[in-house]
């Protein structure tokens, strides 16, 4: 079945989530955070990830918001910065205008210009992906930003996936979902999607029962897995 909707996940695929802590470390006043923003960042974006999942289990959903400042907090106290308001109050800022990656804007460009559906679907907030969207410049290459706000669960849960097909009126399989997350991308073929992860860092393949039907180290193959090229 010929792909006719590509679908992103938003934090780490297309925005930068380490964008914020490495901006903060090149600022004034935050000299402290030029040796420590890399493992800052690392563990911000895995409690981040891990409150949505235990947030998902037990049924006690809240905003992904909450979640992101939940998951700074305590990755602040891990690396020793807890305490600095200023601080805390920057990086929280610096999320709501994270910029995409560099291959994004013309990746996506091409998806339209050859009659793609484009959107986001995605842990984040309304407002959190108007903010990042917006603040990258890339809603015009996009139909629409789908939030799991409008079915009150995180991802994995299928009722995420069911949004684009809900949305868009397509077919399972003429969905190309795409993700940084293994996980994400793994659980998305198991529902039915055709799928790829973007493994920036080169990480192992999750164990899990489904895998990713493909590997990239970046976005700019997405318009020829996609049959646009």
């Amino acid at each position: 079945m010929p792909i006719t909707t590509c679908v992103f996940d938003a934090y780490g695929t297309l925005f930068d989530v380490a964008a914020a802590a490495r901006q903060v470390a090149a600022e004034p006043g935050f000299s402290r955070l030029e040796d420590t923003w890399p493992a800052l960042a690392e563990h911000w974006r895995q409690k981040q990830l891990q409150y949505t999942w235990l947030r998902a289990v037990t049924g006690d959903h809240c905003d992904f918001w909450q979640v992101t400042q939940d998951g700074l907090d305590w990755a602040l106290e891990k690396t020793a910065l807890d305490g600095d308001a200023a601080l805390r109050e920057r990086l929280l800022a610096l999320y709501w205008e994270l910029q995409s990656y560099p291959e994004v804007p013309d990746m996506l460009r091409q998806l339209k210009d050859a009659g793609m559906t484009t959107a986001i679907l995605s842990n984040g907030s309304p407002d959190m992906l108007k903010g990042a969207v917006a603040s990258a410049g890339i809603g015009d290459v996009l139909d629409d930003s789908l939030s799991v706000e409008s079915v009150g669960v995180f991802k994995p849960d299928t009722r995420v996936y069911d949004l684009v097909c809900k949305r868009f009126g397509c077919a399972k399989g003429e969905v190309l979902f795409v993700s940084s997350n293994g996980w994400d991308a793994g659980c998305a073929t198991g529902y039915g999607f055709t799928t790829a992860w973007v493994n920036r860092a080169g990480e192992p393949v999750d164990r899990l029962p489904w895998r990713p039907a493909h590997i990239l180290s970046d976005l700019t193959g997405i318009p020829g897995l996609a049959g646009t090229t």
